[in-house]
C-alpha cells in the first residue's frame, strides 16, 4: 500500500530516516562516493525539508519511499529509496508508477549518480531520457533525467 508519510510524526520520520540511510549506503558503495546529502540527514533536517513523501508499506512496515517537490505541472523526484531487504521486489517501480500516474503532472525530473546502473535502468525503463550530467567531485557525476507525459 502506498500512502503519504507524515514527517511530523516522530516515529514515522525516524523509520524513514533509518531506511534512507541504509538505502543510500548501498548507492554510496555502488558509486564509491559517501558524501551523498541524504546520508547526512538528521531527524530535524528530514522533518524540515520541503519535500512530499509517500511510503510503500508491506504489512504496516515501511519498505520504500519516494519524495518530490512540485512546481506547477512539474515534479522533481528528490529521493527514491528502498530498504535493502526489499530490493528487486518491485517497490521502486511501484513508487515511480504511483508518481507517474499523477494526473496534473506533465514533466518529471530526477537525478542519480551516473554510476548507479540499477537506478538508471529503472528510470530508462520508465521512459526517462538523459538531459545532462554534472560533475560533483573527481570521478563522480550526477545524471539528470526527464520524462514528459503524454
Amino acid at each position: 500500500m502506498i500512502q503519504q508519510i507524515n514527517l511530523l510524526d516522530t516515529v514515522e520520520a525516524e523509520n524513514l530516516l533509518k531506511m534512507q540511510k541504509l538505502s543510500y549506503l548501498v548507492e554510496a558503495a555502488i558509486i564509491d562516493f559517501y558524501d551523498i546529502p541524504p546520508l547526512k540527514d538528521t531527524l530535524i533536517s528530514l522533518q524540515s525539508c520541503r519535500e512530499t513523501f509517500f511510503g510503500y508499506y508491506l504489512e504496516h512496515e515501511l519498505v520504500g519511499a519516494i519524495a518530490f517537490q512540485q512546481v506547477d505541472d512539474t515534479i522533481d523526484i528528490c529521493r527514491l529509496i528502498v530498504h535493502p531487504r526489499h530490493f528487486r521486489k518491485g517497490v521502486a517501480q511501484s513508487l515511480l508508477a504511483f508518481i507517474l500516474s499523477t494526473e496534473k503532472i506533465t514533466t518529471i525530473t530526477v537525478s542519480t549518480g551516473s554510476l548507479n546502473k540499477p537506478a538508471l535502468s529503472l528510470y530508462n525503463k520508465a521512459g526517462f531520457v538523459q538531459t545532462g550530467t554534472l560533475a560533483i567531485a573527481e570521478d563522480i557525476s550526477i545524471t539528470n533525467l526527464k520524462r514528459k507525459k503524454g
